[in-house]
């Protein structure tokens, strides 16, 4: 049984997308839970023992945000079957982990994140991924290979996920865990779920005004604390650039 807790501390942000609304014709915030994916949480139970993962992240250099990080929620969805491809490839993993300094900014985010309203939190889908799951990942995508790349980084060239630079992740509610509703699931991959098509679904109706102001807020939170995000998918942000991670990081292997 998976064990989900939360840790005291702080952190979260993303630049804004080409097509999306302002945040003036949206009007008041009222955020829109995503009851479809919801999910009980356990607050109460911790991690007794490490994993094989864990320690590999650790000697890597890594930490665990949970332990690092107040009040964050954790549910990697590749150590479950609950993810595109149905497979769980970290088996007892609970954990996320980023580079030190990444996890830094985190706190940051969450800090601005709690200005914002102090009832939410950040859910965590993943962090730091070794080279040999980024390679299950790209084997089990059902896309040609030439558009692969807008979803999952070629493992031969290494992603930041790899570096331990990037985070996947949205916002949930403190009390019950129940993310905001963002208008997809998490590796949706399809237009509804392209930042940089917000405008264009809105009018097509394929999201609505709560699903993009939900969106905006986890942007705003995640880019004061200096990620950015990617056209591609709303919960990705990344800490650096390809070039800056390649310099100051090895891929974890």
């Amino acid at each position: 049984m998976k064990r989900y807790w939360l840790v005291f501390v702080l952190g979260v942000a993303c630049s804004e997308p080409k097509d999306t609304i302002s945040a003036e014709d949206l009007g008041p915030a009222t955020f829109e839970v995503d009851e479809s994916s919801a999910r009980s949480f356990d607050f109460s139970e911790e991690s007794e023992t490490l994993s094989a993962w864990d320690e590999r992240f650790l000697d890597a250099g890594l930490v665990n945000i949970q332990q690092q990080i107040p009040e964050v929620i954790v549910d990697l969805k590749y150590s479950s079957t609950d993810n595109f491809f149905g497979q769980d490839v970290y088996d007892d993993l609970e954990n996320a982990y980023l580079q030190p300094e990444v996890s830094d900014m985190l706190k940051k985010a969450y800090q601005y994140l709690q200005q914002k309203d102090s009832s939410l939190t950040f859910l965590v889908y993943d962090g730091v991924r070794p080279r040999a799951v980024q390679q299950i990942l790209w084997d089990n995508l059902d896309k040609p290979d030439s558009i692969k790349p807008l979803y999952v980084a070629d493992p031969k060239v290494g992603g930041l996920h790899n570096y331990g630079v990037a985070i996947d992740l949205t916002i949930a509610r403190k009390e019950t865990g129940k993310p905001l509703d963002m208008g997809t699931k998490y590796d949706y991959f399809g237009y509804a779920a392209y930042p940089d098509r917000e405008g264009q679904m809105l009018r097509e109706g394929k999201i609505t005004r709560k699903h993009v102001e939900n969106r905006k807020l986890l942007r705003e939170v995640m880019s004061q604390a200096g990620f950015h995000g990617i056209g591609s998918e709303w919960w990705h942000f990344n800490a650096f650039t390809r070039k800056q991670a390649a310099e100051k990081f090895k891929i974890v292997e």
